[in-house]
C-alpha cells in the first residue's frame, strides 16, 4: 500500500468521506453490558457507504471512485475521474442534490469492488455475516437476532420510514480484544483479496484494447477529445448574447461560434488546430493507416511493373528465338549442326558429311547458291500442261521463266522470304530489261542476300528496319518480308510494294488481290481479246502474309469468271516440285500449285512487284521516302 494512506491528515485520503461519531444506545432493555466501546463509522460523501475502518474507507475511494470510471447520476456523463465528476456535478447540476446514495451510476461493475454495497440497507462489519454474533461467549446472538427483528419491523421495508435515504444508526454490541483483533485481521484479509480483485480489473483495462472516444459538437465541427472540453465550447454557443451596438466581437474562422475577447477566440481557434494536427500527426491512427494503404500501393504497383518487365523480356526472347535474333548462329552453323546430326544417326558416311561440308563453305565464300535446291523449268513446264489440258478455263496467264528453290537444313524454319528472293532473281536474269542490274550472274546464296540488304540499309534505305534488326543480318537466322525485299530491289531500282491491309470480300476474303494480280499480268498488252495460254515477259510477285511468303507465277480464269493462283511454295520439297517435270505426276503436281480465293483468309497481306526500270534521281527520291516506309494501300 503506497506510503499516502498511512496519515489519515492527507486531503487526497481523507477526501470524500466524513466520520460520524454515533452515541451507543442499549437496544435491549433486559441486556446489560460490562463495558462498550463506541465505534466511529465513516461514511463516503459519493455513495452512502458506511466503513467502520479508515483503511477500508481508503480503499473504497480507491478502487470505486478514484480509479474506476466515474459516471454523472444526473446526465449520461462517464469516464471521468472522481475530480472532474465533481467539478461537472457542482457547475452542470447546482441545483440537483450532490449526494447520491445509489453507487451503481457512479462506478462501472468492472471495477467495483465487493465491500460496496448500497447504503439503504444497515451495514455489519465485513467479518460478520447473518448468521454471526459479535460477542465470542455466544451471549449476544440472541440479541444480534433482535435487533435485526427490530430493524427490519419498520415501515416501507427500507430501513426507514420516511422512504427517503436517511443515515442509518447500526446497533454496536461489545467485543472482546480477541474478537476486534479477529475483526481487524478479516477486515485486512477482505482488504487485501479486493486490492487483489483491483489488480487484476486493472491489468485487464491496461491490456484490453481500447477505442478512443470523441466528441463533436452537435452546433458546428469541431471534435473534441474530452467531454469537459466539448460542454465548455458548448457553453461558448449557448451562452452568445446578442451583440450590443458599438461592441466588438471576434468570430471564428473555422466555424460559426463568436467569442467575446481575442484571448477566448485564442483558446478556441486552438481546440481546431489541436484536432487537425492530431489526425495528420504521424503518430495518430489515420496517418498510420493512410501511410500503410500508400506503402501497400506503392508495393504492388512496384510488383506489377517487375511482373510486366519480366513478361516482357520472356515475350522478347521468344520473338528472338522465333525470328532468329537470338544468337544462335545463322545459315552456315544451323546447316553444319544438320549435318552432325545425321552423321551421328548413321545417315551421312563421315566422307560424305566432309564432302558436303567443303561444298557448303566453297558456296559461303563465293557468295552463289549452290544449287543443290533449285528445280528448273517449273513454268516451261506449267505452259506445257496448260496446252493440252485444262480445256474449261478461258484464260491462263504465267509469268517469265522461273526457278524454283526450296529450304534446305540450313535455312530450315526461317529462309522462306530468302528463297523467294531467290525465285524472282533467277526470272530478273532471264529479261533484258533487268539482268543488267543484277550484278550477280548466278542466283546469290542466302548470306550474300543477308549482305545486299545491309548495303541498301547503309545506302539510307528504310532506317526503321534497319534499327529492327540492328543493322545486322549475316551470322543470324532473322527472318525477312516484304519491306526487305523492297529495300534491296529498290535499291536495284526496280521495285514497288502494295499492301492489301484488309479483307475485301465475304469470309475473310481477298478478291481485289486477285483481280490486281490479272491486271498485272495483263499490263502491256493490245485490248484485243487474249489467247487462252499466255506466256508473259514479266517476272514472278512476291506474296507476304503474316508468317510465310511464297512467289505468284501465274493465274488461271475459268469459264464462270472465278480466278485462280498459280504459287511456288518454298516449304515444298524439290523432289515434290519435280513432279511437275514429268507427264505421269503433273496434274496431281498442279493441284498442289493452285490457291483460290477459299484457300487466302490471313487479315492482311503484301505484294512486291518489279514494275519498270527507276531513274538515278527517281531512285534517290525513292531513298529519301524510305525513311517513313509507305505502300500502295489496296482498298
Amino acid at each position: 500500500m503506497p506510503e499516502v494512506f498511512g496519515s489519515s491528515h492527507d486531503p487526497e485520503v481523507t477526501r470524500g468521506f466524513k466520520r460520524e461519531e454515533r452515541k451507543a444506545q442499549p437496544t435491549l432493555p433486559f441486556f446489560e453490558f460490562p463495558s462498550f466501546t463506541v465505534v466511529g463509522m465513516l461514511t463516503c460523501e459519493i455513495c452512502g457507504e458506511d466503513i467502520m475502518l479508515e483503511e477500508d474507507m481508503r480503499t473504497h475511494l480507491l478502487l470505486s471512485h478514484v480509479e474506476t470510471d466515474m459516471r454523472c447520476p444526473l446526465c449520461p456523463l462517464s469516464g471521468v475521474s472522481y475530480d472532474e465528476l465533481r467539478f461537472h456535478i457542482s457547475s452542470a447540476h447546482p441545483e440537483e442534490p450532490h449526494r447520491v446514495r445509489d453507487p451503481a451510476p457512479f462506478a462501472s461493475t468492472s471495477g467495483c469492488s465487493p465491500a460496496v454495497t448500497s447504503s439503504k440497507k444497515p451495514r455489519m462489519p465485513q467479518s460478520c455475516t447473518a448468521g454471526d454474533s459479535c460477542d465470542t461467549a455466544g451471549e449476544a446472538a440472541p440479541g444480534g437476532d433482535s435487533l435485526r427483528r427490530e430493524h427490519n419491523s419498520t415501515p416501507g421495508g427500507g430501513g426507514s420510514s420516511t422512504g427517503r435515504d436517511a443515515p442509518v444508526t447500526p446497533t454496536l454490541t461489545t467485543q472482546s480484544p480477541k474478537t476486534r483483533r479477529a475483526l481487524v485481521r478479516h477486515c485486512d484479509e477482505d482488504k487485501d483479496g479486493v486490492e487483489a480483485v483491483h489488480r487484476d480489473a486493472k491489468q485487464t483495462r491496461l491490456t484490453s484494447p481500447g477505442e478512443e472516444k470523441v466528441f463533436s459538437c452537435p452546433m458546428c465541427g469541431l471534435v473534441c477529445s474530452s467531454c469537459f472540453i466539448l460542454q465548455g465550447h458548448v457553453e461558448l454557443h449557448l451562452q452568445e448574447p446578442p451583440a450590443a451596438e458599438g461592441e466588438e466581437r471576434f468570430a471564428c474562422p473555422m466555424c460559426s461560434v463568436i467569442c467575446s475577447d481575442s484571448f477566448s477566440l485564442q483558446e478556441h481557434v486552438e481546440l481546431h488546430l489541436d484536432h487537425t494536427a492530431a489526425v495528420s500527426s504521424p503518430g495518430s491512427l489515420a496517418s498510420d493507416l493512410k501511410l500503410a494503404r500508400e506503402l501497400q500501393r506503392e508495393e504492388e504497383e512496384q510488383r506489377r511493373r517487375l511482373e510486366e518487365t519480366r513478361q516482357e523480356r520472356e515475350e522478347f526472347k521468344k520473338l528472338q528465338r522465333q525470328f532468329g535474333l537470338d544468337g544462335s548462329g545463322g545459315y552456315s552453323r544451323q546447316a553444319e549442326r544438320a549435318m552432325e546430326r545425321a552423321g551421328a544417326r548413321g545417315l551421312m558416311a563421315p566422307g560424305e558429311f566432309h564432302c558436303k561440308r567443303a561444298e557448303m563453305m566453297e558456296s559461303l565464300a563465293s557468295g552463289v547458291d549452290d544449287g543443290t535446291t533449285r528445280t528448273r523449268g517449273v513454268v516451261q513446264a506449267l505452259y506445257e500442261y496448260y496446252q493440252t489440258a485444262c480445256k474449261d478455263h478461258v484464260h491462263v496467264w504465267l509469268s517469265a521463266a522461273t526457278d524454283h528453290y526450296c529450304s534446305s537444313a540450313g535455312d530450315k524454319g526461317w529462309g522462306c522470304g530468302y528463297r523467294n528472293l531467290q525465285m524472282l532473281l533467277s526470272s530478273l536474269h532471264t529479261i533484258e530489261a533487268y539482268a543488267p542490274l543484277i550484278q550477280e550472274n548466278a542466283a546469290p546464296s542466302i548470306p550474300r542476300v543477308q549482305s545486299m540488304i545491309e548495303e541498301a540499309w547503309r545506302a539510307g534505305l528504310d532506317p526503321h528496319g534497319a534499327s529492327h534488326f540492328n543493322r545486322r543480318l549475316q551470322g543470324t537466322r532473322a527472318w525477312i518480308g516484304a519491306t526487305e525485299i523492297y529495300t534491296l530491289l529498290t535499291s536495284l531500282g526496280i521495285s514497288r510494294i502494295i499492301d492489301f491491309h484488309e479483307p475485301t470480300g465475304p469470309a475473310d476474303t481477298h478478291p481485289r488481290l486477285f483481280e490486281w494480280v490479272k491486271q498485272y499480268f495483263m499490263s502491256g498488252r493490245s485490248t484485243r481479246l487474249p489467247p487462252r495460254l499466255i506466256s508473259t515477259s514479266l517476272p514472278p510477285l512476291y506474296l507476304q502474309h503474316q508468317g510465310h511468303s511464297r512467289s505468284i507465277v501465274g493465274l488461271e480464269q475459268k469459264k464462270n469468271g472465278s480466278l485462280c493462283l498459280l504459287l511456288l511454295d518454298p516449304s515444298s520439297s524439290a523432289s515434290d516440285t519435280r513432279k511437275l517435270l514429268r507427264a505421269d505426276t503433273v496434274s496431281p503436281a498442279v493441284r498442289r500449285v493452285r490457291r483460290f480465293p477459299g484457300s487466302l483468309k490471313h487479315k492482311q497481306y503484301q505484294v512486291v512487284a518489279v514494275h519498270g526500270v527507276m531513274s538515278a534521281e527517281e531512285k534517290q527520291i525513292r531513298i529519301s521516302k524510305s525513311r517513313t516506309l509507305c505502300a500502295e494501300r489496296i482498298p
